[in-house]
């Protein structure tokens, strides 16, 4: 087994995808990095492709569809995407079944064929590691063989959803809207704006919703961001009653934002996002992922220009952004107990 060539040195190895990227990483000790390289390598450039194995894998995900859907909180974070963007991105990154059902031996070898190709690939190393000996490893395994990513276009729009499910009873509620683009020097703006809004227990919505009111225990903002597509998101676990009431506070504290910002408030927000991003590079997991989505969507040294792009935030364009969160610019979806 690969993985355990990987673990019996003390390693972790895993893989993830999102919607424009598919990764494999490992978490090795610095002295075992050459297995590291050469297990990855392998995978990447030799997969065999067994039928059996592509099926096992199948009912796997099929499972993790499942696993999603039971959740109400997960399904009602993938539902949103769905209302923001147009087929096929705003199908299920997992797939559905009749996708999976439809992947067979033949297409996935023509799609790997076609796109892992070097010129689309990134390798990223964080730790104690030979600079000098991982340009060896690329150069040595990697040749200057071209793929091509397939382009389709993707469709913005807003729309809001209510479902209705049996055997839950809490409403899951989700208000998203669109971003600017993580190339844009404006999307740090929506970066502050998300974390002056949901971004911990001193965030607007959570003193406003939980803390003032009692209306909700579960009070979270995200934030995705990618050179082809940027949303922030708001959830919020309620009763079914309160759906329309905190519907209601969260559009009013965009409008108040809108109108001004104390600036105690927005510097200490800065401050904020700056810690949080400084504790979490401590992780090299995280030091990793974001140095390799920096490096997808333009330079990875922009990872480490974070702080200043932070401090470098205007209000105006934060009130902005908040003001144009109103009618039908933004998305809404609701689980509801039936």
């Amino acid at each position: 087994m690969i993985a355990e060539e990987i673990e019996k040195n003390g390693g972790i190895l895993n893989g993830f995808t999102d919607e424009e990227v598919t990764a494999y990483w490992c978490k090795m000790p610095s002295s075992k990095l050459n297995i590291a390289l050469e297990v990855l390598g392998d995978m990447v450039k030799n997969p065999l492709f067994d039928e059996k194995e592509i099926e096992k894998e199948r009912k796997v995900i099929f499972e993790e569809i499942k696993m999603y859907n039971d959740s109400p909180h997960l399904h009602s974070v993938d539902e949103i995407h769905k209302t923001l963007y147009k087929k096929p991105f705003g199908s299920p990154l997992i797939g559905t079944e009749k996708t999976l059902h439809a992947a067979t031996r033949e297409k996935i070898i023509r799609r790997f064929n076609r796109v892992y190709k070097p010129n689309n690939m990134i390798l990223c190393v964080v730790g104690d590691a030979d600079f000098s000996k991982i340009i060896s490893f690329a150069e040595k395994n990697f040749s200057n063989t071209r793929g091509e990513v397939p382009k389709f276009r993707i469709l913005k729009k807003t729309e809001s959803k209510t479902e209705k499910r049996k055997g839950i009873d809490q409403a899951n509620i989700v208000l998203a809207y669109h971003v600017p683009l993580a190339n844009d020097k404006k999307s740090h703006s929506a970066f502050v704006l998300n974390t002056l809004m949901a971004g911990g227990m001193s965030s607007r919505l959570f003193r406003e919703i939980r803390e003032k009111r009692n209306l909700a225990y579960a009070v979270q903002g995200e934030s995705h961001f990618s050179k082809s597509f940027a949303y922030n998101i708001i959830y919020i676990g309620t009763k079914k009653e309160n759906i329309d009431q905190i519907k209601t506070i969260i559009l009013e504290e965009f409008k108040k934002i809108s109108r001004d910002i104390p600036e105690k408030e927005f510097l200490q927000v800065k401050e904020q996002i700056i810690g949080n991003n400084q504790i979490s590079l401590e992780d090299s997991n995280n030091q990793l992922g974001n140095l390799l989505l920096n490096e997808i969507n333009g330079n990875a040294k922009e990872a480490y220009a974070l702080e200043k792009k932070i401090r470098d935030v205007k209000m105006r364009d934060v009130k902005k952004l908040a003001g144009k969160v109103k009618g039908k610019n933004y998305s809404f979806f609701a689980l509801v107990p039936e």
